[in-house]
């Protein structure tokens, strides 16, 4: 897929939502390659601003960006309309420090981008892939980050209550993104109004941008656009978040009550990872030169897991296979010690094994269950992405963690889903549908 940029410039003008101030906004073409560019023209020299997550200064009810003097409030809305609508390359340049917030919905910035007439450019775009599970927990509030060969978003919106509970599950193309998340107006609970004035924010808003909660009870100048259009816009800030990837993403990021703070948190890591070079396929099973798993054995201790999976520690999952159940299904089993490493960080006074990590273990167990199906000496299994994840509960230091694996569909050798659970004492702790692909071990060696 081609790069894509504007054919020609466009403007808007309003208030901003946090600042107040009056600002002119006006998108310009940009060369391929070139990403997104913010240019503040009222400052002395137009300073730009490249946006990426190492610059976030600030990530109360926004992101605000900042490199040396020039700072940029409030850049998701804006960020996640080109994203949404599929634009690599443009000039954002204001004469103020905070884009518009218009109707507080990233509609308008959409509208604007359509204005602009989007055009082909010669570069192919350039994805980065997720390869591994990447996981950020603050207090009640979780976002999961999964390999996946598509842009997919899983969010659930609360409130402390629990009376405007939404989830909604998306796969983000630019029909779904222009249709069902850029009119998802911002909104806020009415009693924090006051703390977020004293805070300096918000000194632009008003009914016009933003609906407001008060109870049970919905105060907005026009009905609600959707039923469920508070989760909908928590996915409009994700999105807008992680473009400061500074590349669009393929993965599936699954959040239970995010918040900028913990969208910014989970983007780092993306960022840290990407730089690190790390990318494509995650191994699921199958070593070099591992042998075959007899149609014999009904069971694998330690010696004969590490003859079949490349996993070693401290990312071996899986102790024992307890039991093959025909072909397609078996149970392994992960004791879980508080000596596994993970527990020195998480947390050290609360210590609780890492639901990525859950995954991880059904991913190493289904991607073993497939190797013994086809018979597959020489190969070796490469995760592809998860679905319809759910964490249950938590997994602690003496717990015995089974892993039930079911493969449910399989296309000739090369491709599996399986269904996966894991429980403790009989109690569902996670659940997962996995899919990978096998491949020959010297394509990936």
């Amino acid at each position: 897929m081609k790069q894509r940029t504007l054919s020609r410039e466009v403007s808007i003008k309003g208030s901003a939502l946090h600042t107040g101030d009056s600002v002119t906004l006006t998108l310009k073409p940009a060369p391929a390659g070139s990403g997104i560019i913010f240019r503040r023209i009222d400052l002395q020299g137009s300073p730009e601003l490249r946006p990426r997550v190492d610059q976030v200064t600030d990530v109360v009810r926004a992101t605000t960006i900042q490199s040396g003097h020039v700072k940029i409030h409030t850049v998701e809305h804006v960020l996640s309309a080109f994203h949404g609508c599929g634009v690599d390359n443009a000039i954002v340049e204001m004469d103020a420090s905070e884009p518009p917030v218009m109707d507080g919905s990233s509609r308008p910035f959409v509208n604007l981008i359509h204005q602009g007439k989007p055009v082909e450019q010669d570069k192919e775009r350039v994805y980065y892939e997720l390869d591994a599970p990447i996981a950020v927990t603050r207090g009640n509030s979780s976002v999961i980050a999964l390999p996946c060969d598509e842009f997919k978003i899983s969010c659930t919106s609360t409130d402390d209550r629990g009376i405007h509970t939404q989830y909604l599950s998306l796969t983000i193309d630019p029909e779904t993104y222009e249709t069902g998340i850029a009119p998802a107006r911002t909104f806020t609970i009415y009693e924090d109004i006051e703390e977020l004035l004293k805070l300096g924010k918000i000194r632009g808003g008003s009914l016009d941008c933003a609906v407001v909660i008060r109870g049970d009870k919905i105060i907005s100048k026009e009905p609600l656009r959707f039923k469920d259009e508070f989760v909908r816009h928590k996915i409009l800030d994700i999105i807008g978040d992680v473009m400061l990837l500074g590349l669009p993403l393929k993965a599936h990021i699954v959040a239970t009550r995010p918040g900028h703070a913990i969208n910014a948190e989970l983007t780092k890591l993306l960022f840290a990872r990407l730089n690190s070079g790390k990318g494509g396929g995650k191994k699921a099973g199958g070593a070099a030169g591992s042998p075959m798993i007899l149609e014999s054995e009904s069971t694998l201790d330690i010696r004969r897991v590490l003859d079949t999976l490349p996993h070693r520690y401290p990312f071996l999952m899986i102790d024992r296979i307890v039991e093959f159940k025909g072909e397609d299904e078996l149970v392994a089993l992960k004791n879980v010690t508080i000596n596994e490493p993970f527990f020195q960080g998480h947390y050290p006074s609360n210590p609780v094994m890492p639901g990525v990590l859950q995954i991880e273990a059904m991913a190493q167990a289904a991607g073993l269950l497939m190797l013994r199906r086809i018979s597959a000496e020489g190969k070796t299994a490469l995760f592809m992405s998860c679905d319809k994840v759910k964490f249950r509960r938590a997994v602690r230091p003496g717990d015995q963690l089974l892993i039930h694996v079911k493969i449910t569909k399989s296309r000739g050798n090369k491709i599996g889903v399986a269904t996966g659970e894991c429980t403790v004492n009989g109690n569902p702790t996670a659940s997962a549908e996995l899919m990978f692909t096998v491949v020959d071990e010297a394509d990936v060696n």
